[in-house]
């Protein structure tokens, strides 16, 4: 019986990179021998720790040598280089392939989290898979008189439940479908139609592997695919023949590279009516089930399935999970905690991924043993021939039989022996092409100018070079001219642009209504092209113009990559960095000079990560002709808390229906995952072809289709002060929009009142607004009028309805929807009571603002209304705020956990009093003793005249604080006035379509509002100026210690 072999699973954590870097990211990682610890950057305090077999911290510690190789900076350095990694992985995986077992190495990550340096490698830093080819045929030249080797390379890539054959001799002879995986008892699951190359050298694997790279970077044009979200296997068939034993081993080599674990961590956030139905997620779900299942398996829990065949991913890898292999995973972890949420994802998964056990044996070769069946079954042949010509017997028919089996068998060897050696030289043929191809391509590299392909993933750029040789090249889709260069892509028309060389002199010329753009600008017209110029065709075909060899000097051409593409599109769209500081800052100069906040920085790149997944979709949309378009927007970015404190800020996609002017608002989460189905959808659109034909799509399937909800236009903040001095507001607040725009103004009032509704007098006003503590506050909030939707503008068949919360209520209040008006007379009031005034409660109003959410409706969108369920009246129809205590326990819920509940509130709202008298019980008794210090310090006018002083003292103080309220109040309406003459200032604008004369006109009249506004409250500052110094002067006059 085969023993068990558990699942080694090593974790390595990489640099910081650029965007990381610049966003001031704090690593989250730290490593200790077997042990990896993650930090939750939200809270401190409990931190995740998992143990693996290998921990490899690669983040810091390390020099660039003068080969270019990253290496440890000092000998007691921690820092793990690649070949350190290889020493324990990838001689692991060489040593089980040659004792004759199966060996795979699974790498799991986040995109960008180094996944392609540890399995690849970049330049002289080699990776775990070209550094296993050339210690396998290292290993294979020693020994060579005792054994036959032979090594098959195959290499695929999974996308969207297709199989893609990376070395197929030309796309014309790839099926539509993909290659179909198939099964067999013997065999397992297997690709059918796949090439596997024999190779005798790492160099040919080399070149096999550049191939294949080419092909994937092709496809992923043609099919609109990001490598980020397919898988690539490689497979290395390992077959050594031991004429001696007379024995043959046979061993699988699987090296993948799965795609980016972030798919997961963000399809799985966030609800979506749509998201099972996408096939290009299904590989990673199902490997997540699967692995899960086994770890269930691997802890002695009954399980019953496992789903093995729900997808060709698992499938293909069902022998390295759970069956006859040995298997490594290699899980790489960003260490910036912005990317915590899919670091703490992949070591969940590589910690499930550890507890699988395999059943690993060395494997005989099918091959041999057929030799050996065919050649003891001619031993049997020939002793029966020999037995019948003894007998004498002239059985002639069974005579020619045997000889027939007996040729055929023959002929089977000798098919079978020679079959490797034409294999290989057929390989070896195509190993001279491909040289004779690369030598040419490098010959017209020192020739012309070329254009080179940039890649979201840095292994596939640089790999196509289409060159512009002497004359004029039409460059699109079409092939047919012998002047053609063709391209595919999103948004590439039949004749895309014309490329024209002469008397060294590179332009491009855009055919009309198709989509050029020049190191980030769009062009129309004949354009000269320069060494290093940025191009992007249709709507994300990225290319590198590079010019004459005499036009190349030393630069490095390793910056212009495809983050430096979108970075420069958003910049000439206006959207970078700096304009996200003045978003944020609204004008603050001095904040707008210090450093950019990381928390922007963040945002800037998740921002310029999306721009080529939207110009994508759009581009399918026009051409599936849905009448959709998307546009990116930073929610929150402008928008505050109550307390005024900023949101976290985040990349939203705003999505409006062209005909009817309908609107939707996705998150990222919603937006990926109906991308890949609109991907899905356009993919099979290009295989039937224009004339095919193809059924309506259901609206309920359609990814760029959504039931209508209400829309978050914007908020408005109504701060809460007036009301600790019950003090009547009268405001006209301004709606943001998330990023800026004002959307509406509204017109608000908040009103102190008595328990009947009555509104308080003037009488009524606090100086200090801790004589509220302990009593009933009753308000009524109005909000009388919405004026200048801009929601409104688009389309008339919209309405709009605000929405509020006050204090601790859970309740979101609603006003009645308003329908196909710019200028909504609203007129709703609601009033409020806090039946026990508490220091908390009175901190908030201090403090804190209520906002008033403006959300848009649509025709056919269901109003929202407020659930009135946990919401206490009072008998005159107030609703209760911060009372629970005598609301009714919620359903389910004990009455002794509801009375629990009412005793630590009351509890807590006692403690806070208590603090409160305690800190002006102190502040008394500092007072007093003040007071005891000035009565017994002698004076000039002796002990006589000291007597009574206090009183008096008392006395003038009470007359001056009733003077100083009554300046209050005059200054507090006269402000009032004021703030209407700003929001009037606010609101005049000129028209879009003002003339020169209509702009003089409003310029005279903004003078004069300005000169009003003024006027107004320079008197208004004048007037207190002129009441306090009164105040003063009298308090002087009455007494001589306020001198």
């Amino acid at each position: 019986m085969p023993g068990k072999d558990s699942v080694k699973v090593a974790v390595r954590v990489r640099p910081f990179n650029k965007r990381e870097r610049d966003a001031g990211s704090q690593c989250v990682i730290t490593m200790s021998s077997t042990t990896t610890t993650i930090q939750d950057p939200r809270n401190q305090q409990s931190p995740r720790t998992f143990t693996f077999d290998y921990a490899y911290w690669s983040h810091s510690g390390f020099t660039r040598s003068k080969d270019g190789l990253y290496v440890p900076e000092e000998p007691a350095s921690r820092y793990a280089d690649q070949g350190h990694v290889f020493l324990d992985l990838g001689q692991g995986i060489l040593d089980n392939a040659l004792q004759g077992y199966n060996a795979t190495l699974l790498a799991y990550g986040q995109t960008g989290s180094g996944k392609s340096y540890s399995m690849v490698g970049y330049g002289p830093n080699k990776g775990l898979v070209p550094t296993l080819c050339e210690r396998l045929f290292q290993a294979l030249r020693t020994n060579q008189d005792s054994r036959q080797c032979q090594i098959f390379f195959s290499m695929l890539e999974i996308y969207n439940e297709q199989v893609i054959d990376l070395l197929s001799r030309g796309s014309g002879s790839r099926p539509p479908g993909g290659l179909k995986v198939r099964e067999e008892q013997q065999r397992g699951f297997y690709v059918e139609g796949l090439r596997r190359v024999p190779c005798e050298s790492s160099a040919q694997v080399a070149q096999l592997m550049e191939q294949g790279t080419r092909t994937r970077t092709t496809a992923s044009t043609h099919m609109n695919a990001s490598s980020s979200r397919s898988h690539m296997l490689i497979v290395l068939q390992l077959k050594q023949i031991f004429s001696k034993e007379n024995i043959t081993k046979q061993s699988n080599i699987n090296l993948v590279d799965l795609a980016g674990s972030e798919r997961q961590r963000s399809l799985g956030s966030e609800a979506d009516r749509l998201k099972e139905g996408t096939a290009i997620n299904l590989s990673l779900t199902t490997l997540g089930n699967v692995i899960s299942s086994l770890a269930d398996v691997a802890l002695g829990k009954r399980v019953v399935h496992i789903p093995y065949r729900y997808s060709v991913l698992t499938k293909l890898l069902q022998s390295a999970l759970g069956g006859n292999s040995r298997t490594i995973m290699i899980a790489t972890l960003s260490p910036a905690d912005i990317c915590y949420e899919e670091s703490m994802s992949t070591l969940r998964f590589a910690e499930r991924a550890k507890r699988i056990q395999n059943r690993a044996v060395v494997n005989e070769g099918p091959t041999e043993r057929l030799v050996k069946e065919l050649k003891a079954e001619n031993a049997k042949l020939l002793l029966r021939l020999s037995r019948l010509g003894q007998e004498g017997r002239q059985g002639e028919d069974e005579t020619k039989e045997l000889r027939r089996l007996l040729t055929h068998n023959e002929l089977q060897i000798r098919a079978i022996q020679t079959l490797w050696e034409q294999h290989l030289q057929e390989a070896l043929k195509d190993l001279e092409q491909q040289y004779a191809t690369i030598t040419q391509e490098r010959r017209m590299m020192d020739m012309h100018p070329y254009i080179l392909n940039v890649n979201e993933d840095p292994q596939l750029s640089g790999v196509v070079k289409l060159f512009i040789q002497e004359g004029e090249w039409d460059i699109g889709l079409s092939d047919t001219s012998p002047k053609a260069i063709a391209i595919k892509g999103l948004g590439i028309q039949e004749k895309h642009a014309v490329f024209t060389n002469r008397e060294r002199r590179v332009c491009l010329s855009p055919e009309p209504g198709s989509k050029v753009t020049v190191n980030g600008r769009p062009v129309s017209q004949r354009t000269h092209l320069q060494h290093l110029d940025r191009l992007i065709l249709g709507s994300n075909s990225t290319y590198l113009f590079i010019g004459f060899p005499s036009d190349r000097g030393g630069e490095d051409w390793s910056r212009y990559d495809y983050d430096y593409f979108q970075s420069e599109l958003a910049a000439a769209e206006g959207f970078h960095v700096h304009s996200l500081c003045e978003a944020e800052n609204s004008g603050d100069n001095s904040a707008m000079q210090s450093q950019a906040d990381p928390s922007l920085l963040a945002v800037f790149y998740d921002y310029i990560k999306f721009m080529p997944m939207v110009a994508e979709a759009n581009q399918m949309s026009q051409e599936l002709h849905k009448g959709v378009q998307f546009k990116l927007e930073i929610k929150n970015l402008a928008i505050s808390d109550s307390k005024g404190h900023d949101l976290e800020k985040e990349v939203a996609i705003r999505v409006t229906a062209q005909e009817n002017k309908q609107v939707w608002a996705w998150s990222k989460a919603k937006f990926i995952n109906r991308k890949f189905l609109m991907e899905e959808l356009y993919q099979e659109w290009v295989d039937k072809g224009e004339g095919g034909s193809r059924s309506p799509l259901p609206r309920e399937r359609d990814p760029f289709w959504d039931p209508l909800e209400p829309i978050h236009l914007g908020s408005a903040h109504l701060w809460l002060q007036s009301l600790a001095f019950l003090i009547p507001l009268e405001e006209q607040v301004e709606v943001l929009g998330s990023e800026g725009t004002e959307e509406a103004i509204l017109q608000t009032q908040l009103v102190p009142c008595n328990p009947a509704g009555l509104p308080l007098g003037e009488e009524d006003i606090l100086i200090d607004p801790t004589e509220l503590l302990g009593k009933r506050l009753d308000f009524t909030l109005v909000v009388e009028q919405c004026c200048g939707l801009r929601w409104l503008r688009d389309a008339r068949d919209r309405g709009v309805q605000i929405g509020f919360r006050m204090y601790e209520s859970p309740t979101t209040f609603y006003t009645p929807a308003v329908w196909h008006d710019t200028n909504p007379q609203l007129d709703h009031s609601m009033r409020f009571t806090m039946t026990t005034v508490t220091q908390d409660f009175l901190g908030y109003l201090q403090t804190n603002a209520l906002v008033l959410e403006l959300w848009g409706l649509q025709a056919g969108c269901a109003e929202m209304s407020s659930s009135l369920e946990n919401v206490k009246m009072t008998s005159e129809g107030s609703v209760v705020i911060g009372d629970t205590g005598s609301l009714e326990p919620a359903v389910g819920q004990e009455p002794q956990q509801s009375l629990v509940s009412d005793l630590t509130s009351t509890v807590r709202a006692l403690q806070l009093d208590l603090d409160q008298l305690r800190k002006t019980n102190s502040a008394l008794r500092k007072e007093n003793s003040t007071l005891r210090d000035q009565l017994n310090t002698p004076t000039r006018e002796g002990p006589e005249a000291n007597r009574g002083r206090p009183e008096r003292r008392g006395s003038v103080r009470a007359s001056c604080d009733a003077e100083f309220a009554r300046a209050l109040k005059v200054f507090y309406h006269s402000m009032n006035s004021v703030r209407g003459q700003l929001q009037r200032l606010r609101r005049h604008k000129p028209s879009e379509e003002v003339d020169l004369s209509g702009l003089r006109l409003f310029v005279e009249e903004q003078g004069c509002l300005l000169r009003d506004f003024g006027e107004q409250l320079e008197q208004s500052v004048t007037t207190l100026k002129q009441d306090v110094a009164a105040i003063v002067r009298r308090k002087r006059e009455r007494s001589g210690i306020w001198s």
